[in-house]
């Protein structure tokens, strides 16, 4: 075994082992605290209600464990059983060189990983979540999903992949820049064509009924200088219990989206808070610096690909041929994750900070914190959320503060 290999072997080890002693670590921490709810935290949740979120989060724990495992053993698999070199030739045989084809090897390689996704993905929905009475998909409506995600990634997914790969032949040595600006101009595209195209074959947006609630929401977009286009609801208790609510889109485009499991959970005032709460994400800048910090990270991602692209050795370390770029793409894809799981505490960050941000501006808009900490109360509830979380797994994997934090925060 080479030096990049055994590197790499090292590497998914160390991740796992990470993420095992970070799920036994909230475990512990749960196990801890299994027996009554948090002193300050009094009132979420009923004893009954706390002990069912106690097993739902020793449930999902016990999964993310299993499922880390099996990530990290197909993944060795993919590298060193000989099925990339393999899948390789077939592809590139079809027309050797070809943009389409290195596009097609690339296409096909990651479907085919989804595939392997998803046993555990059926075992997560309806056992785990069936469990606890969040799953309402059926097996058909699932299935149907999987095929029509399916074909949006060979609809959409390989034209793109295939004019990366030409700008190479049309551009030469810096394709990699004009690479990185045809996916910045892709992606935001799809901030205004996902609501319209995409979101539709999934789910059912309609627009929020005429009465108190819009009459409400609309004001406070009004008062807080956030003029959306609309305000839809979205049926995705068809698929699941939890709730969310978010806005897409930018300028005219813009719209509200609140899922109907949501509305059906909050009173009007709660509900204010939570809109309140996206509203802040707008006003704080929070979607243009992600927008910048992932365009300075694609950038970065692409240069690594062009270099590596033009590596000796890098390709071949795992059997593909060295200086053809869509197996580069492939190996920088499957190998970016062994890196990325340690800078996983700055996005976590970044990210707590911002909710942070948005749940002041909510108090602030609506004159009083209690509005959010009912929203918060009434969410964390419904969702069996976890109360206490250890803060070493909470700073790596959430996103969220935990109740608790957000409730400290909106009372200073």
């Amino acid at each position: 075994m080479g030096w990049l290999p055994f590197c790499v072997v090292v590497m998914a080890t160390l991740r796992l082992a990470a993420q095992l002693e970070l799920e036994a670590l909230n475990r512990r921490e749960v196990r801890r605290n299994a027996g009554r709810c948090p002193d300050e935290l009094a009132g979420v949740m009923e004893d009954a209600t706390y002990a069912r979120s106690v097993q739902y989060t020793l449930a999902k724990a016990r999964f993310n464990s299993v499922e880390a495992v099996y990530d990290g053993v197909i993944l060795l698999a993919l590298l060193f059983c000989g099925i990339l070199p393999w899948l390789w030739a077939r592809f590139n045989a079809l027309a050797p060189g070809a943009a389409w084809a290195g596009a097609l090897f690339l296409v096909v390689t990651m479907m085919s990983l989804g595939m392997l996704s998803l046993p555990l993905e059926w075992w997560s929905r309806f056992r785990l979540e069936e469990r606890f009475g969040f799953n309402n998909s059926a097996l058909g409506l699932w299935a149907v999903d999987r095929v029509k995600s399916a074909l949006l990634v060979l609809g959409i997914g390989f034209p793109v992949t295939w004019a990366l790969l030409a700008l190479v032949h049309w551009v030469g040595p810096l394709w990699w820049l004009c690479g990185f600006a045809l996916l910045f101009a892709f992606q935001t595209l799809m901030m205004v064509l996902y609501p319209k195209l995409i979101l539709p074959l999934f789910n059912k947006l309609s627009p929020l009924p005429d009465g108190d609630l819009r009459t409400r929401l609309l004001a406070l977009s009004q008062r807080t200088g956030f003029r959306a286009n609309t305000i839809e609801t979205m049926d995705g208790s068809k698929r699941s219990g939890h709730s969310n609510a978010y806005f897409t889109g930018f300028g005219r485009f813009r719209r509200i989206v609140l899922f109907d499991t949501l509305i059906a959970q909050l009173a009007p005032g709660e509900l204010e808070a939570v809109l309140a709460h996206e509203i802040g994400h707008y006003k704080r800048g929070h979607v243009p610096k992600i927008m910048l910090l992932m365009a300075m990270l694609q950038v970065g991602a692409f240069a690594i690909v062009a270099w590596l692209a033009r590596t000796p050795g890098f390709n071949a370390a795992f059997g593909l041929p060295d200086e053809e770029l869509a197996p580069t793409f492939l190996l920088v894809g499957l190998l970016s994750g062994l890196v990325t799981f340690w800078l996983a505490p700055a996005g976590s960050w970044l990210s707590r900070r911002n909710e942070f941000e948005a749940d002041a501006f909510a108090r602030n808009a609506l004159g009083s914190s209690a509005p959010m900490i009912g929203a918060l109360r009434m969410l964390s509830r419904e969702n069996l959320a976890n109360l206490t979380p250890h803060p070493v797994y909470s700073a790596v994997y959430h996103s969220h503060p935990s109740l608790a934090e957000r409730e400290r925060a909106l009372q200073r």
